[in-house]
């Protein structure tokens, strides 16, 4: 992991960021990842609806709260049916930027759009200067972005806490903080990064890190339904 993400620092030395007429860094595209952090964001082996893959958190290991540790748990003994993904409800953020699903970025001077194929969910980051909502906590929270250099840095709060992490139970609670970062690091590849905040559930900040790539210019995103998984709709 440390080898790849040294070949992304170098690659992103050398490459120059294209930019908007406007001014900003353009990182407009159709973007995915190629991994299994919606499964599991640590090492995990392989079991059902879980394929086995590698840790992207910073350091290998989520710090939880031991009170928090045992909830987690328990939501990994019913992933296959209280996972709010598995109900079909939004993703939240994080999670949504490493859904197996294709997102696309629209960008203008000061406004950022993210369009994910799953459940038609879309973001809104302005990037200038606007007052956050107050007491409105939501599944995708309330986001506001900046521009440092060429990356583009996005701070994210106002959640609720019914979207978890993972489809292993990783969560979090409506104290929830997330300031990602996304730096182009050639034409086809961004390096992302998320640091994750949350006193109630964690012992301190910590960090998520991968690469998204860029699809072909002839993908698209597409309509997407969801539907209740089988262990759900059992439960009906």
């Amino acid at each position: 992991m440390k080898t790849i993400l040294l070949g992304i620092l170098l690659l992103a030395q050398r490459y120059v960021t294209p930019h908007l007429p406007e001014g900003p860094p353009d990182l407009q595209g159709i973007w995915q990842v190629l991994n299994t952090a919606n499964w599991d964001l640590q090492d995990h082996t392989g079991a059902y609806k879980l394929p086995a893959g590698f840790s992207v958190v910073e350091g290998g290991e989520i710090p939880y709260k031991p009170e928090a540790l045992a909830k987690r748990k328990q939501n990994f003994e019913k992933r296959l049916t209280d996972d709010p993904v598995e109900k079909c409800y939004l993703a939240g953020v994080p999670r949504t930027t490493y859904l197996p699903y294709p997102f696309q970025i629209l960008q203008t001077a000061d406004t950022v759009i993210l369009l994910s194929e799953y459940v038609h969910t879309w973001r809104w980051i302005p990037t200038k200067k606007v007052d956050r909502y107050e007491g409105y906590d939501s599944w995708m929270g309330d986001s506001r972005g900046r521009w440092e250099g060429n990356t583009l840095v996005v701070e994210t709060t106002g959640f609720n806490d019914q979207t978890w992490l993972d489809h292993s139970g990783n969560f979090h609670s409506d104290a929830l903080k997330v300031t990602e970062r996304f730096m182009r690091t050639s034409a086809d590849t961004m390096d992302y990064e998320a640091t994750i905040e949350d006193p109630k559930v964690f012992t301190r900040p910590w960090k998520i890190r991968m690469p998204l790539y860029r699809n072909q210019d002839t993908v698209r995103v597409l309509e997407n339904e969801c539907y209740l998984s089988a262990e759900e709709a059992g439960r009906k």
